[in-house]
This record gives C-alpha cells, sequence and structure tokens, in this order.
C-alpha cells in the first residue's frame, strides 16, 4: 500500500474542506484548535497502470496549515509532519510521500534527528519527497511547453528561481545534460550554495530575481513567493513561458498576459481516472486524471514494489534517477501536463 502525506493551503480552505468532507468539529475552528488536531486518513485510493496493475492508497492529512509558519507556530508544524508519518506508519502504508510542505518542513527544521514519535520509532526507509519524480516532471515541462509556445531551448535563456534547492538544483542538472539550453540564470538566496551549483555545472549565470526576469524566455519558478514581490508583465520577454513549480500555485493570476504562458508545474496527468477525492479538494482541473508529481512518485514505488526513499536528503537527486523514475512514470501510464 501506498500513502500521500498532504496538507490544505490556509486556514479558510481548511475549513471549507472539513464541512465537504462531513468533519463539521472542524469546520469553524481556529488555527489554535488545528495545532493541535490528529492527523486523519480521509481517502482510500484505487490506481489502475496502463500494464493493468493495480494498486491501493490512503490519503493522510497531516492538519498543517501554512499560516503555522507564518504566525511562528514552528514546533506545531514540525509536530504535525512527524504525527502524520507515524500516522501513516502504524497503519502499515508501505511507502508514503511527503506532499507540498511536508518535506520543506522535514528538511529544513532537520526532523530526522526526532525519529521517535511516541511509541512508534520512524523507519525513513517507508518515506519519499517525492522531488525527483517532480524535478523531471518539471524539466519535461520545460522541453515540451516551450516547443508549442514557439521557444526554441537551443536559442533560449532559462531562469531557474529557487536553483539551489531540492527541486531546482535537480532541474537545473538536467537542463544541462539533457538538453542544448543556450544560457541557465541561477537565483537563490544563499550566494554559497549558488557558487557551489555554478561549479558543479561549470555554467550558470548568478543573478538576482530583478536582473534575471526581463533575461529570461523560460522561468521555472520553484521556490516560494517572498511576501510583497510581483511579478511585472510589462518586463518580461513576449512569449515567455512560466513553470509555476511553487504550492499553492498563484502565478496565473499574478502574471496575465497574452503572450505569458503559466504552466502548472509538477503536475501530471495519468491516462486512466484514479478512484480518489482528494484533488477534487485541491482544485485540479481534471481531479480524476491530474495529481502533483511528488504524490505519483509513491504510485511508481508501490508500482514497482521499490518501497523505499528514492528521494531523500538534501541536493541528492542524480540526473540517472530522474532518468529512471521518469521511464517508470512513462510505463505506467503518467504523463507532464502540457499548455
Amino acid at each position: 500500500m501506498f500513502g500521500l502525506i498532504g496538507h490544505l493551503t490556509s486556514l479558510e480552505h481548511a475549513q471549507s474542506v472539513a464541512r465537504e468532507l462531513g468533519y463539521p468539529e472542524y469546520a469553524d475552528q481556529d488555527l489554535d484548535f488545528w495545532c493541535s488536531a490528529p492527523p486523519l486518513i480521509v481517502d482510500n485510493i484505487t490506481v489502475t497502470s496502463v500494464t493493468g496493475q493495480k494498486i491501493e492508497g490512503q490519503y493522510v492529512e497531516s492538519c498543517f496549515l501554512p499560516e503555522m509558519l507564518a504566525t511562528r507556530r514552528i514546533k506545531a508544524a514540525t509536530r504535525k509532519i512527524l504525527n502524520a508519518m507515524a500516522h501513516a506508519q502504524k497503519h502499515d502504508i508501505h511507502i508514503t510521500a511527503l506532499g507540498g510542505f511536508s518535506s520543506i518542513i522535514f528538511e529544513n527544521f532537520n526532523l530526522e534527528q526526532f525519529r521517535q514519535v511516541r511509541n512508534t520509532t520512524l523507519e525513513f526507509e517507508r518515506f519519499t519527497t517525492g522531488n525527483t519524480h517532480t524535478a523531471y516532471i518539471i524539466s519535461k515541462q520545460v522541453e515540451e511547453a516551450a516547443k508549442q509556445v514557439g521557444i526554441n531551448l537551443s536559442e533560449a535563456t532559462v531562469a531557474v528561481c529557487g536553483a539551489t534547492g531540492d527541486i531546482g538544483s535537480a532541474v537545473c542538472r538536467w537542463l544541462d545534460a539533457k538538453t542544448d539550453v543556450k544560457e541557465l540564470l541561477l537565483i537563490a538566496r544563499n550566494q554559497e550554495r549558488l557558487q557551489d551549483l555554478q561549479a558543479e555545472l561549470g555554467r550558470g549565470k548568478i543573478m538576482v530575481l530583478e536582473q534575471a526576469l526581463p533575461e529570461a524566455d523560460i522561468i521555472v519558478w520553484v521556490a516560494s513567493m517572498p511576501k510583497g514581490v510581483e511579478i511585472n508583465p510589462a518586463i518580461l520577454k513576449k512569449p515567455c513561458l512560466i513553470i509555476d513549480g511553487g504550492y499553492p500555485k498563484n502565478l496565473a493570476t499574478k502574471v496575465q498576459h497574452p503572450d505569458i504562458c503559466v504552466l502548472n508545474g509538477g503536475i501530471v496527468e495519468h491516462s486512466l481516472d484514479i478512484d480518489w477525492k482528494i484533488m477534487q479538494i485541491v482544485n485540479m482541473d481534471v481531479p480524476a486524471r491530474q495529481l502533483f508529481a511528488c504524490f505519483a512518485e509513491s504510485m511508481l514505488l508501490e508500482f514497482e514494489k521499490l518501497r523505499t526513499n528514492f528521494s531523500w536528503g538534501r541536493n541528492q537527486i542524480t540526473v540517472e534517477k530522474m532518468s529512471y523514475i521518469g521511464q517508470i512514470s512513462l510505463k505506467h501510464g503518467f504523463r507532464p501536463l502540457l499548455v
């Protein structure tokens, strides 16, 4: 059995979904209540591969909300993720993907040191961040969507915002090794990590966001949007392709212009309907077919009986692992969401 650990996008969203799922005791509660709410299994899932193979899974709602980080309820946020992991393990889920902020919180707050959660000793090989599949899907979205909007990669400048993150650095490696992209612009807060990535790639210009955006034909956004930062469509190239790999995805509402294409990054489409309700709750356009690539990674690992933490740690994703998960993805009927 595979598992998915997720969370909703805001307190308002959580209250709305609680009503929809039949948890009225959660529906009108404030943030303090959600800080103490336990994880819940709220969906049973059946996925059928194009090979005919069928697997079962469960969705674990962590009850984490982004407002917990914004209001400095760090202990509540970290406790949410650890409790959700323990909950998945206690229900004997073989391989579980940490979706949304779950993997970021795990990495940034070094939760690997907290293996003991009450009477459960976490077995980390049961969990994957899903970042390898996400990085592969975003990379393929760059390749395929560029053709659709008339951008030639061999003549294109690609800006990667969040280049030193787990997904961002992997996308940079792929674009460097697997495409003929003309120029890479590397954008992130940590200058030392940027210099390390530049040295590893042997290419790429380190730039600040304001300088990079007007030069980019393609923008890969895999960083959190800093408060107060706006992207002015007037300064962007036309045509321009933006791959929004953040969560929640909101660049399409912020950047609107007929010659600028904003694509939901890290989203896959399955060839067959998935029996679940959770993607409708997070407002996927085609909820029976579309899902986050990180979630799909746990499905792929279950299909292949690779019950291990395939994606784990910071900046450990190789082009070879991306190619491998990409082959499995195609084998079982997943494809990148395109324009």
